[in-house]
């Protein structure tokens, strides 16, 4: 049973109990994340070795590390990545089948692995460390592998145990995400890369050293993204989609069809246009949030986001001028520290309205 005295998530799964002295295993900030994996990771309280408690606290920061990637990757668009997709992805009664669901399984699980990786290779975990399987092996040309390649078969087997837990059925959603959850997992191995260090005389580099490094999550962020936005839909009839643990409900993986669909995302139903509030579905509208217009240093996508977000959901869009202050005439004073002043100005900032008031509205800039 794990225990803390000054962090207990009131919302936890965990059968947790305060212990005089003992220290805070689960921080506050991680009690949203849990209590979204709760079923995967209590099944391992329950069930599996004591040494995968080790890892509970990796997996809940890998997969807020997941949601906080897809915020920002979905932040200009109708459907945000709420804070609760995770949970509603795997609700019984409210999961969906739609392309955004498939994204929020590739990024959690991605997101673990990823995180479960990086605290392996730092020597985070006693049983886990460097991948050295390679080294001393020729790669190629002029180069050889050796170094600390980051262990991925480990992170990968772990977020396999605890991420993919979370589905118990045999149901074409389910077996969705299951397919899903490992395209993100393959994401992770598809975006590594190699580095390399020069050794011989005087520097002339006859030789390398290389080694396998995870890339920066951003760019698996950007990769999920792009399969999202080609992702492949499954059509199935209603029938099936229905059907739970029957023999209607087994459904073929999306390989069968494409030799290639292994790493591709995959659904089964058409979104919502997502303009509409929908609080039973986690569908909060776009009405109220903010968008760019004629921003500068942003791409033509989120200079069109006020027309996508406001206009073509019925909405109009309200100009608000707000009064910050920033640092500005900052100078170098010796020594040895900077003096800045406190400026004041006026910004503008847009959002989805029904009513414009007496506010200004605009319509969407040129792009």
């Amino acid at each position: 049973m794990l225990c803390c005295t000054q962090c207990l998530c009131l919302v936890s799964p965990f059968p947790l109990t305060p212990c005089q002295g003992s220290p805070c295993l689960i921080p506050i900030h991680l009690c949203l994340t849990f209590s979204l994996l709760g079923r995967s990771v209590n099944n391992f309280l329950i069930t599996g070795p004591k040494a995968y408690l080790t890892y509970t606290t990796s997996v809940a920061l890998g997969a807020q590390s997941g949601i906080e990637e897809c915020k920002f990757q979905f932040a200009w668009e109708r459907w945000n990545c709420p804070e609760n997709a995770l949970q509603l992805s795997t609700h019984n009664r409210l999961r969906s089948a739609t392309r955004e669901t498939s994204f929020i399984h590739a990024i959690s699980s991605a997101g673990v692995m990823y995180t479960i990786t990086k605290n392996c290779s730092m020597g985070d975990f006693e049983n886990c460390g460097c991948d050295g399987s390679k080294n001393g092996k020729t790669g190629g040309h002029g180069w050889i592998w050796g170094g600390c390649s980051d262990n991925v078969e480990f992170g990968e087997r772990i977020s396999k145990l605890f991420v993919d837990s979370l589905e118990k059925g045999k149901d074409a959603r389910a077996l969705m995400n299951l397919h899903n959850n490992r395209a993100g997992r393959l994401a992770v191995r598809a975006t590594m890369k190699r580095t390399c260090k020069c050794h011989g005389i005087s520097g002339s580099c006859s030789i390398q050293t290389c080694w396998l490094q995870l890339a920066d999550f951003r760019e698996m962020g950007d990769y999920l993204k792009a399969k999202y936005d080609q992702a492949l839909k499954i059509e199935m009839d209603k029938r099936q989609l229905r059907a739970g643990n029957s023999a209607e409900g087994h459904w073929v993986p999306a390989e069968a069809f494409l030799p290639s669909a292994e790493a591709e995302l995959i659904f089964l139903e058409e979104s919502p246009d997502y303009c509409t509030c929908n609080s039973s579905l986690g569908i909060y509208g776009t009405e109220g949030r903010e968008c760019l217009q004629n921003s500068h240093n942003t791409s033509r996508w989120e200079r069109r986001s006020c027309g996508r977000l406001c206009t073509e959901c019925g909405l109009q869009v309200e100009e608000r001028k707000t009064e910050v202050i920033s640092s500005c005439n900052c100078k170098f004073q010796w020594c040895c520290k900077v003096k800045c002043d406190q400026c004041r100005h006026v910004v503008s900032k847009y959002y989805c309205t029904r009513s414009s008031g007496s506010a200004q509205s605009l319509s969407e800039g040129s792009a």
